[in-house]
């Protein structure tokens, strides 16, 4: 049973991590909205990372497209 709190408490923060890292290398537009993502993901350890996986990476780049 302590493998399973230790999971369920573990898995937010290494979706955290994973989200500023990926934040930091992925160019999603203006530095305002990288910033944006950035505190929400700091200020709301939880719920922050796995939000910025599911919505933020979908945003795409403005400007020339890159095919």
């Amino acid at each position: 049973m302590s493998h399973t709190l230790i999971a369920i408490l573990l898995l937010p923060i290494i979706f955290t991590f994973w989200a500023i890292i990926d934040l930091a290398y992925r160019d999603i537009g203006s530095l305002k909205k990288k910033a944006l993502w950035g505190l929400f993901v700091v200020l709301v350890p939880y719920v922050g990372g796995p939000v910025y996986l599911i919505f933020g990476r979908r945003q795409k780049k403005t400007g020339n497209p890159e095919l």
